[in-house]
């Protein structure tokens, strides 16, 4: 599926944005009023824009399709099952992104993008997702439903269009609306020319942890471990398995096996309340690495990561400090008494910013996953970058373990990060040094104490498990099986209504934060615009007894 015509850099054209607002300082883009950001509500503003925001971001060789590789990205956290009439639509004002960097310049070589259509048949007549039992995808009673196109690009060329109109599994709305939800899966999976398979929809969340990490470190005293915080929740969920030769440099994973992925939304710059947008695109939302954005990078730089291309990361100096110098193991040294590593972190390093590599001289001695490894690279072009990276020539391991490299298996994570992977235990016993001194630290042993996902992943793409439609917070905390109609249990990966009433006119809304904003020339720009849109209202209506503006 792959053409390969001569590389041709490009760059976009950054577009200035008149709001009637005098401008002060350096704006790149402006911020959103509210917004959320990836993995699981981490920044400030993109946590109110949760369709946009990247939870998570998966890689590994496909178990049981040599030659393949799977790329899995989720968006949307924390989707109760119940959560109608709407549900959980991906957004339609907004792109989804999968991108490659093979050459190590920390810009993508291969990118992969998504754009969702809505098809929505209720108008006036219903708030009714469905009317009646949805047995297929086409069924006429499945009254909302989305499409999807992709598009991809490589070395530089402009996208081509590989599939349109394709089916979005839907929201699971319950066992009497979706009686055989996993039909409804099967006909979103497809296959394309070239050998690509895809598919889109909402699946169970495989993110497993327990999120209490942030009440002093699971309570001070490791008390509050052992809790699957996202256990019954969904996402969305894109999922592209690609031949090697369309992502490795050159097409050649012998000579090139190492590749680094990130994901990314982005909006136009304004949206229009009420419908509509303009300006160009901006990013909104990215992710790599899992726990970067949570746990490495500090409040104050949470936004800007979220806008920043990694290719600029080398270029913020706070950022790679907070790599180099990292707020977790002090915090474990104050709380656990287990001594912090001596700094700089050079091993950090290695995991997040430039791959594992004897050849950028740190202290992890192996060659694993850096496109300093690929023997096409041009080392003086190499940039630092926050990736995901993957060698793609790993062997698949018959016997995964939940430590990935830490535990002796090369094939996961920080080597790209397979489903089964246990994220939180591995950067835990990174952060306090195990990369380094190849030894586990054994009063962190036990980690958060969540070291599988709640529902078993399948054997086969999409690999995630079918979406969970029971409530969360049923009675006792215990969620009923799976059932029987959703047909036998999947095999684990480890073996194998709108108003007729006239509207008000729209107003323009600043959305998109982008790299470089200032939290001042923010302010000033959403402060002049409600204080011009307060005033006018003021003049149209009487005054309301409470003057709060809302932000």
């Amino acid at each position: 599926m792959r053409a390969n015509p001569p590389r041709s850099g490009r760059r976009r054209t950054v577009a200035a944005l008149g709001l009637g607002v005098l401008l002060t300082g350096s704006l790149y883009g402006l911020g959103p009023s509210t917004a959320t950001a990836s993995s699981h509500r981490e920044a400030p503003l993109i946590a109110a824009d949760p369709a946009v925001d990247n939870t998570d971001l998966y890689a590994f060789v496909s178990p049981e399709r040599p030659g393949y590789v799977t790329f899995i990205a989720n968006w949307q956290p924390f989707e109760e099952p119940n959560g109608g009439p709407n549900f959980y639509p991906f957004a339609t004002d907004a792109t989804y992104h999968i991108k490659i960097d093979n050459d190590g310049d920390a810009k993508p070589d291969a990118e992969f993008r998504w754009k969702f259509r809505n098809v929505d048949k209720r108008g006036n007549s219903t708030f009714l997702y469905n009317n009646g039992p949805v047995t297929s995808l086409d069924d006429e009673n499945l009254l909302f439903r989305q499409t999807y196109s992709l598009e991809s690009k490589f070395d530089g060329e402009s996208f081509k269009t590989r599939v349109q109109d394709a089916p979005v599994a839907p929201s699971r709305v319950g066992a009497a609306s979706m009686p055989d939800y996993a039909t409804l899966r099967q006909q979103a999976t497809q296959t394309l020319p070239g050998g690509w398979k895809i598919f889109a929809g909402q699946a169970d969340d495989p993110f497993f942890l327990d999120l209490r990490v942030f009440d002093l470190l699971y309570g001070g005293d490791l008390s509050e471990t052992g809790q699957d915080t996202l256990a019954g929740y969904n996402v969305n969920t894109i999922a592209l398995q690609v031949p090697f030769e369309d992502v490795a440099l050159g097409g050649d994973a012998t000579r090139n096996p190492v590749v680094g992925v990130w994901t990314t939304t982005e909006r136009n710059r304004v949206r229009i309340a009420g419908g509509g947008s303009s300006g160009d695109r901006v990013q909104v939302s990215r992710l790599g690495n899992p726990l970067v954005n949570e746990v490495v990078v500090p409040a104050g730089l949470k936004d800007t990561f979220n806008a920043t291309r990694p290719d600029r990361d080398a270029q913020i100096p706070a950022l790679v400090n907070r790599v180099l110098n990292p707020e977790v193991p002090k915090l474990i040294e104050a709380i656990y008494k287990i001594p912090a590593p001596a700094t700089p972190r050079n091993d950090l390093s290695e995991i997040f910013l430039t791959g594992i590599t004897t050849k950028a001289g740190g202290p992890i001695k192996a060659d694993l996953n850096s496109q300093l490894n690929n023997a096409d690279v041009k080392a003086s072009r190499f940039t630092p970058s926050e990736q995901l990276r993957l060698n793609l020539t790993v062997p698949v391991a018959g016997q995964p373990n939940r430590l990935g490299v830490l535990a002796g298996d090369l094939q996961g994570f920080p080597n790209g990060r397979r489903l089964t992977d246990d994220v939180v235990d591995i950067e835990l016993q990174a952060l306090v040094g195990a990369a380094q001194t190849g030894k586990l630290v054994d009063a962190l042993a036990a980690g958060d104490a969540v070291d599988a996902n709640d529902q078993d992943f399948t054997g086969e793409f999409p690999y995630v498990a079918l979406p969970n439609g029971v409530s969360v917070n049923s009675a006792g905390g215990q969620r009923p099986a799976a059932r029987p109609s959703d047909g036998a249990t999947p095999n684990s990966l480890t073996g194998a209504l709108t108003s007729d009433t006239a509207q008000p006119a729209p107003a323009t809304v600043p959305v998109s934060y982008a790299a470089g904003a200032s939290g001042l020339g923010i302010l000033v720009v959403a402060g002049g615009l409600l204080f011009f849109l307060w005033r006018r209202r003021r003049q149209r209506t009487p005054a309301d007894p409470d003057q709060t503006l809302s932000l």
